[in-house]
This record gives structure tokens, sequence and C-alpha cells, in this order.
């Protein structure tokens, strides 16, 4: 019978095979006398929400907005009858389709009604998406021309402020203060390389006194919460192959998000160790593990839904947030050869941790 349906259906004017969105994107439905499924495509069974796709097929309950096309299609024999339907399905949301239905076959009693449908839903959600990623590059056009003005008035004020910390008794405070201009030069340059980042010119560096500096400039936040700083570095050798620079960036980062995510009186861990070593060959010496470092707070935590999109550009929980800062801090850690996790629940904090190469153990780039 439903190749009889189906022949029937394209002799009175119901497409099968083609159709604005394609063959992929419409489903086809041949329904029985007695309502019963005869013929059900998976391209049908998904836009309905429908998870038998197998024969037998039987009745299946379909959305008031389409049982009464098939009415329709029945009350009016051999005419097609179409229709734009919009309803709500539990797998797919609200989904707006397309629906031919005719009757076909001949007789007293209720006929078979072939039903074509096609998806809608598609083309608003491809326009959306090219209109936000419009909207980004934009963004990033705006972003390079300020990054690029920002460098050029960095020029002048340089010069000024170098001239006043001339003057200026306190040796750390310009020190400071000339290290964090050339901080801001550096991430100025970095936005205007955004597209095509330049690798980091790596050094030996000594993870202990980036870690120490980073917790200097975090100093203020962390005296106006009154959140007391547990530090416990027992890493033995804290050199790694890095860029100072970049690794300060990363950890302020993550230091900042932290103290965000706490109370007042908190408690922030930042801790170093050195993983197990590894086996070498046969008869070499043991190779040294990798350097381990954990920042870990007692604050609100990290939601189950948003821990897989933690480090996407542009999400954020925040209500003033950018959305940026963990995407550059493991872009920052992944250019020096590392990898960075996080464990968390909701209102039991989160621990972040970072396994860095060892200063010796770092293999040669590829170019």
């Amino acid at each position: 019978m439903s190749t009889r349906a189906a022949k029937q259906a394209e002799h009175h004017g119901l497409n099968l095979g083609t159709g604005l969105g394609g063959p992929a994107e419409q489903g086809v439905l041949i329904l029985d006398g007695k309502d019963r499924v005869d013929v059900m495509t998976p391209t049908a069974a998904r836009l309905l929400g429908l998870k038998n796709r197998k024969r037998p097929f039987g009745k299946v309950l379909l959305p008031a907005a389409l049982q009464e096309a098939v009415s329709l299609a029945r009350s009016r024999r051999r005419t097609l009858v179409a229709r734009q339907l919009e309803f709500a399905t539990p797998a797919l949301g609200g989904i707006s389709l397309n629906v031919q239905a005719i009757s076909v076959g001949a007789g007293k009693g209720r006929a078979p009604v072939v039903l074509l449908l096609q998806d809608l839903t598609a083309a608003p959600r491809v326009e959306q998406n090219l209109r936000q990623l419009d909207r980004l590059a934009s963004l990033g056009a705006l972003s390079a021309g300020m990054a690029h003005e920002i460098k050029n008035a960095l020029v002048v004020g340089k010069t000024f402020f170098d001239s006043l910390l001339e003057k200026n008794e306190d040796n750390e405070l310009v020190g400071l203060v000339r290290r964090e201009l050339g901080r801001i030069d550096s991430l100025v340059s970095q936005m205007l390389q955004f597209a095509a980042p330049a690798e980091p010119a790596l050094s030996e560096v000594h993870l202990h006194e980036v870690l120490n500096y980073s917790l200097r400039l975090v100093e203020p936040q962390l005296k106006n919460k009154a959140i007391l700083l547990d530090r416990s570095f027992v890493a033995v050798d804290d050199r790694v192959q890095g860029n100072q620079s970049q690794l300060e960036q990363a950890f302020v980062n993550l230091l900042l998000n932290a103290i965000d995510a706490m109370g007042p009186n908190g408690q922030l861990m930042v801790a170093t160790e050195t993983d197990a070593l590894k086996p070498g060959r046969s008869g070499a010496r043991k190779s040294p593990g990798q350097l381990r470092v954990t920042i870990k707070d007692d604050g609100i935590g990290i939601s189950p839904e948003n821990m897989g999109r933690l480090f996407s550009p542009f999400f954020t929980t925040k209500e003033r947030g950018s959305g940026l800062g963990l995407s550059i801090t493991r872009r920052i850690l992944h250019g020096h050869g590392g990898v960075i996790t996080v464990q968390s629940k909701p209102n039991q904090g989160a621990a972040f941790h970072i396994l860095l190469p060892p200063f010796h153990a770092v293999p040669a780039r590829a170019h």
C-alpha cells in the first residue's frame, strides 16, 4: 500500500523528492485509514520528536496542528493541502514546518494520507549565526583599531612616566609601574596579533617568582575581602621554559577569578609540586615529571552545565565580564606545552590544575 500511496501522491502534485531545503531537510509520513503509520522516514521522526523509526510503527501521537491538516486533507479528497505550521517538540523545542498533505486511494471509509514535512526552522538559525559572525568581525576590526591607537599613545605616555619615575624615591614602586606599563604594551600587541598570534619568546623562567609577582598584583583585592592566602611552594625545581609576561597574565586571570568567586574571609590556596617521576628508557636515568600548579578557592563553585563552556571565548557568568580571561589563559598555557583542568562543584569552590613541562624536558618546537 505504501508504494502505491506514494505514487498516487506524486500524481496529485505532492513532491516527495525535492523542496526548498533539499531532500535531507524533508521528511515523509504516510498514515493508513486507521491513522497507523505505514511509512516514516528518519527525518520525519526527528522533526516530530518520534523515537520509533522501525516497523511496525503503529499509531503515533501527532501534534494537534498536524492532525488538523490530516483531517482537512481527508475532507478534500485528492486535493493538495499546504500549510505552514508552528508547534513545539520535546527534542527540538519550537519548530516551523511547511506541510503538504493529500489523501490518496479510492473507496469508502477513511483514506490514507501522505504528508511531506519540510523544516523551515534552520534558515532563521543560519541567518542569526551569520549576523552574530558579522558582529564579531566588526568587533574584531574595532578592537584592532583601538589597540593600534592605544599603542601609539603609550609611546608618548611611557616617555612621560619614565621622567616622573626617575624622581620617585620608591625604587620598588618605580620598578612595578615600569613593569606594568610593559605589560600593557604587550597586551595591546597581542590584541593586534590575535588573528595570527606569534609564538611567545621562551626562556628559562622560575615559576615561583612568577606566582609571587602575580600574587603581589592581586594583593589589594585579597586585603579588601580579608581573604586568607595559603601559599605552598614545594616543587624542588621550579624552572620552566616560558614567557614570563604571558605566564603572569595567565595566573593573574586565574587569581582574579578565584577572588571574584569568594566572599569575605574566604581562603585561597596557591600550591606547586612536582608530579611523580616518569620512568626513562632501560638503563637511563628517570626523566623529571611535570610541574603542577594548583589554584584553589572556597567560593561559589561552577555549575555542571557551565563546566563544558568554561574556556569558550565570550562565555561568562559575570555581569560585566568579557568572557575572554579563561580562554586567553588556556591559549597561553597551551603555547607553553601546558594543560589546564578544573574540578568544581556548586558551593564547594573550584580548583584549577596546571601542568607545565620541566625546563630541560621541553621538546623543540616544529617550524
